[in-house]
């Protein structure tokens, strides 16, 4: 197009109409790569899910929780005279609450009484009443509710389960050891995870009132979660009932998400340890350890279940201040806790199924076996089943939509669509600009010294630095169209039939 908008000898009209026509072209194409290079800023994302086979599975970490923070029948005069406040059970002054008494039986109202006779009591002291020694002796302990277990039909036990503290006291986690984690090999029913819980009712705090803390559930909350994530069972968990079988069928899930400036999630730095234990980032560490920041500013402690160094709390001050301020960090989660996802996380997905157990002809084999009456073990035991459904796992990743590479691939399009041009004859035409702007400038800077005149004989010559001074057009039209014979010159023959002159030489007129 630029050899038609430029040659002398084409009409006006069709010069216009070819100048017309690059101009329309020219701004395509600069629309077309303004529009491309704002999507590429754009930082599109998109989703990709994929399902893998593996010959073996890592399996997950599952955490127990009584919701019962404390055996009631299991309490002794310094526990009852330490929290039973913070249990609801007594007063500032350590006298009995009217309304819990009401809602007990006689037997278990006239042992209340008895032990909360304090007239030749010694109160404890200070360093013999902490929390955790109280959750670790009142709280349900695996070796009573453990009835059965087996891992892949191999035989478990108690001791295959690490304590753990959370907000619903003291827990186990089973397969919770992330430098020795179990393996499965085969998916289905009977290759995961079977255990049998007795959850024992009979030792649950009687509840007259309701607080934050306050749980009317019987059973128990589980969590299935990575070996690299601490248990945040309070809000991730689910509930299993007594007097069924529960079936979780689960899938492994690989997710993994883009950093800035294309994502929000945040990576695991080097050496960085969130939580005691833990060495990598999750959500549940940094909520927890933002939930422990937030105690300690306030309460100069920490939780139970709150990892660190710090000293744990006091009942007195979990009454005063640490449950207060632990509502408040959660209510305000989302304004004092930045806790983005991490780029790399593995969760499971589940699907849950439960049948009633006992049946009629078990009732009364179970009482005998276990010595409890059938009313005993409807109310109180339940079977758990936790296992992969298939050796495959699902990935998610979230990939670039659009990168350099696409960006330069479109723009390249549409040059050879529009202006019919590629990166090279861009440089040819930026080449020929500069050789055209050195020689104007150089002609400038020779214009300012008298020129150097040389007597000539009869035939008609051009010095070497006339030709210079002359611009391509005009000198090429002198080659056409010069004062002398044009067959004096070798290799100059009649003027109409020397060639047009070039696209770039057009294109510099």
């Amino acid at each position: 197009g630029l050899h038609y908008m430029c040659t002398r000898p084409q009409s006006r009209l069709r010069r216009l109409l070819w100048s017309l026509a690059f101009l329309a072209s020219a701004g395509l194409l600069a629309t077309g790569a303004a529009d491309r290079l704002h999507h590429l800023l754009s930082r599109p994302v998109h989703t990709r899910a994929r399902l893998a086979w593996a010959p073996q599975l890592r399996f997950p970490a599952v955490t127990l929780c009584n919701p019962n923070r404390a055996r009631f029948l299991h309490l002794t005069k310094p526990d009852l005279y330490s929290v039973g406040e913070w249990l609801g059970l007594a007063r500032e002054n350590h006298s009995l609450v009217p309304e819990m008494l009401a809602v007990l039986g006689e037997d278990q109202r006239a042992w209340l009484t008895r032990l909360a006779n304090y007239s030749r009591f010694l109160p404890p002291r200070r360093s013999e009443r902490t929390m955790q020694s109280f959750f670790h002796r009142l709280g349900h302990q695996i070796e009573d509710m453990l009835v059965e277990c087996r891992f892949q039909g191999e035989r478990c036990g108690p001791q295959h389960f690490t304590p753990v503290y959370t907000r619903y006291g003291k827990c186990y986690t089973f397969n919770g050891d992330r430098r020795n984690p179990r393996v499965t090999r085969q998916g289905g029913m009977g290759n995961g995870l079977e255990i049998m819980l007795d959850i024992q009712q009979e030792e649950y705090l009687p509840i007259w009132r309701e607080t934050n803390e306050t749980s009317f559930e019987a059973g128990i909350r589980v969590q299935i979660h990575s070996q690299d994530e601490p248990p945040y069972i309070h809000q991730l968990g689910f509930g299993v009932s007594p007097g069924f079988q529960t079936f979780v069928s689960c899938q492994e899930q690989r997710l993994t998400y883009l950093p800035q400036p294309w994502g929000n999630c945040r990576a695991s730095m080097q050496g960085e340890q969130m939580l005691p234990g833990y060495d990598t980032y999750s959500i549940a560490a940094c909520r927890l350890q933002c939930e422990k920041e937030a105690v300690v500013q306030s309460c100069h402690c920490r939780m139970v279940h709150m990892p660190g160094n710090e000293s744990i709390c006091s009942p007195n001050v979990y009454i005063e201040c640490a449950d207060h301020t632990l509502d408040a960090a959660v209510e305000d989660s989302q304004e004092r806790c930045s806790c983005p996802t991490p780029c790399n996380l593995t969760r499971y997905g589940k699907e849950i199924s439960m049948v009633r157990i006992p049946n009629k002809g078990s009732a009364r084999y179970l009482a005998r076996k276990y010595n409890k009456n059938e009313t005993y073990i409807r109310e109180n035991f339940l079977v758990l089943d936790i296992f992969f459904e298939a050796l495959n796992y699902e990935a998610i990743e979230q990939k670039k939509a659009y990168d350099l590479a696409g960006l330069l691939g479109d723009i390249g399009g549409q040059m050879g669509l529009f202006i019919g041009a590629s990166i090279l004859t861009i440089l040819e035409i930026l080449d020929y600009i500069y050789e055209v702007v050195r020689d104007k400038v150089s002609r400038v800077l020779r214009r300012s010294k008298p020129p150097l005149k040389k007597p000539s004989g009869s035939i008609a010559t051009l010095g070497l630095e006339e030709m210079k001074d002359q611009s391509p057009c005009e000198t090429l039209g002198r080659h056409v169209e010069g004062a002398y014979n044009a067959g004096i010159l070798p290799n100059h023959h009649h003027r109409h039939h020397y060639p047009h002159q070039g696209v770039f030489e057009d294109f510099a007129c």
